[in-house]
């Protein structure tokens, strides 16, 4: 039987299931959260547009972390400095999902209450 030390990790991969799954946290917050913020306000599409916007904009930066994981898997570095890095990623990663929605939400309050 082998044993945990012959089993290879896959960063790659374990960073795309985490940015799915943030992707999936990021777009549930910014429909939940700005939605009913904007209840009753004005009854415009324009929120609308706004929450496809802000959905669309961030895939490209997720595209980039991924890319970036791609290149530190290829780049030969012990497991235990993409472990490091992997962990520091994720906090990243997982403040952005959770917290730019409420950052974005709180703002766009912030503006609607100047009008």
């Amino acid at each position: 039987m082998q044993g945990d030390r012959d089993h290879v990790i896959d960063w790659t991969k374990r960073m795309s299931d985490h940015i799915a799954a943030a992707l999936l946290v990021y777009t549930g917050l910014h429909i939940f959260v700005t939605m009913q913020a904007l209840n009753g306000h004005h009854g415009s599409i324009l929120p609308y547009f706004g929450l496809v916007f802000l959905v669309a904009a961030i895939i490209p930066a997720c595209r980039l972390f991924e890319k970036r994981w791609e290149r530190l898997a290829a780049s030969g570095e012990s497991d235990g400095e993409l472990r490091r890095l992997f962990n520091r990623d994720l906090v990243v990663l997982w403040l952005a999902a959770i917290g730019l929605p409420l950052v974005i939400t709180a703002l766009v309050k912030g503006v609607l209450a100047l009008l």
